[in-house]
């Protein structure tokens, strides 16, 4: 076997995982924005709030199924003296429009009707029963700010509030096997980028570029992930291909796993390259690849995490970023893997930890923050 040569890809330094995260979001900047069908933009970002056209309801309705009546009319109705009607209220169903000259919703028992009318046997404050105009939704309210992402409910809040199109940001994110050939039964990892990168609310494509310079090239997307080739072996290039046609802004992070992660760009489109290996591939794009999405989305929102408690202690390396997959149950949380991730390990954890570089772990009890697999 020939040993390394001098124009193998080696990494010089392992940039300090704060210090990577800065360039990244440094290179890459939000898409631009378009116009989308809101009930179609569930998990895209809003590239501009979402305003209501409509107050809803548009009119006072009733909250519940009854009678309607004006209230000054039954101020002191009760059981023993019940307020006398010449004429029978009218009956509302829930969601309907409150008749005119009705401020109220009295429940089916309250009134029993006569031959000369109706006698009411409880009294009722204005507003009782009743949704007023505009107090589900006010015209003109923001519905969902710029930076934040369509959730499923909210698509039928907008709907509810006349809003039927939404200025939005789903980045376009092309995914290049160097490693294996892509679709094949050996690639393993694409499809995993591309499932995690649609949840972020991307569009996501497996190239079929014939190399990884096409795949680089590609114009008709606004990011570039691709697996394989960052490596020291000899036939990986990866690192060589990205810096002959574009800039490589860092090659190697203190993370683990996943040290030989790479990112920059070409033509302006930032790239990001992620190890070939199953587990550092995830570990990097849970770290980077995240922030990258968010950054192009222009998503201004939290990641959800759950705080536990951890059952083991958990002993990291000061200068490296440990990602620890982790296990979780009522009782707290259990350290399955670090460094390496096996896949019976990934199988079996429940999501991930990230210790930051300049901690040595965690003690038994610290309270965490787990964060979701894709």
């Amino acid at each position: 076997m020939n040993p390394p040569t001098d124009t193998t890809q080696r990494i010089s330094r392992l940039t300090p995982l704060g210090e990577a995260l800065a360039r990244l979001e440094a290179v890459a900047a939000p898409v631009a924005p378009r116009q989308s069908d809101a009930g179609a933009a569930v998990g895209a970002t809003l590239a501009a709030d979402a305003v209501a056209v409509a107050a809803v309801p548009s009119a006072p309705t009733a909250l519940r199924d009854g009678w309607a009546l004006a209230s000054d009319q039954i101020t002191d109705a009760g059981s023993y003296a019940p307020a006398l009607l010449p004429a029978p209220p009218a009956w509302v169903e829930v969601g309907t429009a409150m008749p005119a000259g009705t401020d109220a919703v009295l429940p089916i028992d309250s009134v029993t009707l006569t031959k000369s009318g109706a006698e009411v046997h409880m009294s009722a404050t204005p507003g009782e029963g009743v949704l007023p105009a505009g107090a589900a939704i006010g015209k003109g309210a923001i519905l969902r700010r710029a930076g934040e992402r369509i959730r499923p409910g909210d698509a039928a809040v907008l709907r509810i509030g006349g809003v039927t199109s939404v200025s939005v940001r789903s980045p376009r994110v092309s995914i290049f096997s160097s490693s294996v050939p892509t679709r094949s039964l050996a690639d393993v990892i694409t499809p995993i980028i591309a499932r995690a990168a649609e949840a972020e609310g991307c569009v996501a494509q497996v190239a079929q570029a014939s190399s990884l310079e096409a795949a680089l090239l590609d114009r008709q997307c606004d990011a570039i992930v691709t697996v394989g080739g960052t490596g020291g072996g000899r036939q990986d290039a990866s690192i060589k291909t990205l810096a002959r046609i574009g800039t490589v802004e860092v090659y190697g992070i203190g993370l683990s796993p996943g040290e030989t992660v790479a990112f920059g760009s070409v033509n302006g489109k930032p790239v990001l390259m992620v190890p070939g290996r199953l587990d550092a591939a995830l570990s990097a794009f849970l770290v980077l690849g995240r922030v990258l999405l968010a950054r192009l989305s222009g998503r201004q929102e939290s990641e959800p995490v759950v705080s536990a408690k951890l059952k083991k202690k958990v002993t990291s390396t000061v200068g490296i970023a440990d990602v620890i997959l982790v296990g979780m149950d009522e009782d707290g949380v259990d350290p399955i893997a670090s460094g390496f991730f096996a896949g019976s390990a990934l199988a079996r954890a429940s999501g991930w930890i990230l210790v930051a570089p300049d901690s040595e772990g965690f003690a038994s009890g610290t309270v965490v923050q787990v964060r979701a697999l894709p």
